[in-house]
């Protein structure tokens, strides 16, 4: 059973972003050993004088390294993804490279009828970053609109077309991981170039 990390791209106290990635976690547990991992502990990223990394960051660093992939949900804000997430994926990419080559999946919910389909393009963006390098799921939105109503009072999604699109990326991206680990050839190179990149140095 592979086992995913599913990032909560917010610090909100309440999110369905975060009941999103809960769902997939009780709806898919007899297919992937699923943990979520919440960033509203992290510190507002700022490049530390002694460059050193919060033990927070270090901590959901080493879960992304040990895991098979990672599922990022998030909310769009300004059409855009959260700061609270872009601060995160900064401190994921600062003396430390837990995405380089990592497959990874990208969900979101909003409470209008996009679903956050700019936020997740501009994840790709970020994601696709030299210091980051994650391997993206292509051709994989699952957009989860008027979230506010989506669930029933258990938490369920209520749309059964919903949840069957969820399902079957689901196992396109387990197909996605097994085929990425035979990508591999370049990974260590990959890696030196993400620890070596400046953009003072562009």
């Amino acid at each position: 059973m592979k086992k995913i990390i599913g990032l909560i791209g917010t610090n909100s106290d309440f999110s369905t972003n975060r009941q999103l990635l809960q769902f997939m976690e009780k709806h898919f547990q007899d297919k992937i050993d699923m943990e979520l991992v919440e960033i509203n502990n992290l510190p507002l990223f700022n490049k530390p004088a002694d460059r050193k990394i919060p033990e927070e960051a270090q901590e959901i660093a080493d879960k992304i390294v040990d895991a098979d992939g990672v599922i990022i949900s998030t909310p769009e804000y300004d059409q855009s993804i959260t700061a609270a997430l872009s601060s995160a994926l900064s401190w994921l990419s600062y003396g430390i490279y837990p995405f380089v080559d990592k497959p990874v999946m990208i969900t979101g919910a909003s409470y209008g009828t996009l679903g956050s389909s700019r936020a997740q393009m501009h994840l790709r963006q970020v994601l696709d970053a030299p210091e980051l390098q994650a391997r993206i799921m292509p051709s994989s939105e699952f957009l989860l609109s008027h979230s506010l109503q989506a669930f029933d009072e258990n938490l369920n999604l209520k749309d059964s077309e919903q949840v069957e699109r969820l399902e079957e990326l689901l196992e396109d991206f387990l197909t996605f991981i097994d085929i990425s680990k035979q990508l591999n050839h370049s990974h260590n190179l990959n890696k030196r170039e993400a620890e070596n990149f400046s953009w003072e140095e562009i």
